[in-house]
């Protein structure tokens, strides 16, 4: 298992980022994932965590098992399934996997459950795989 390569800034990932969610990601070989617990300043309504933050979380663990793979992309499309919602409080497990490639696009699904195994969220996303001038540009972000 390896940590997955991450930026600075990033409000997701980056440590560096004050007001950001500090996530670390991992890659088993197949699946992306991170651990979090949902707290009180990424609140949504009350002690429901906020919709957008997860939307987040499922966006950066299905791009980093590209990155895992050192696939840079951008993200293309997203779609995301909200199943019930999580309380505050609530530790969490987002898990990302690659389906599929075409050409250039990759084909990517997300998870979001709690420690029994409950489902929060889904998600489907496409990739674009960036260009060389593109992914230098990129690859001045990666820590």
């Amino acid at each position: 298992m390896k940590e997955i390569l991450r930026y600075k800034n990033c409000f997701v990932c980056g440590e560096k980022n004050i007001g950001g969610l500090k996530a670390k990601f991992f890659f088993d070989g197949e699946n992306a994932f991170t651990d979090v617990v949902a707290t009180d300043n990424f609140e949504g309504y009350n002690n429901i965590y906020h919709g957008g933050v997860i939307a987040s979380l499922l966006d950066e663990v299905m791009i980093k098992v590209l990155l895992a793979q050192e696939i840079i992309a951008v993200t293309a499309e997203m779609t995301i399934k909200y199943k019930r919602p999580v309380q505050i409080g609530t530790k969490l497990r987002f898990t990302g996997s690659l389906i599929n490639q075409k050409g250039k696009l990759y084909y990517t699904e997300g998870e979001l459950r709690d420690d029994d195994n409950v489902l929060y969220a889904s998600a489907t996303g496409k990739y674009i795989k960036a260009n060389d001038t593109f992914k230098a540009q990129l690859m001045k972000s990666i820590d």
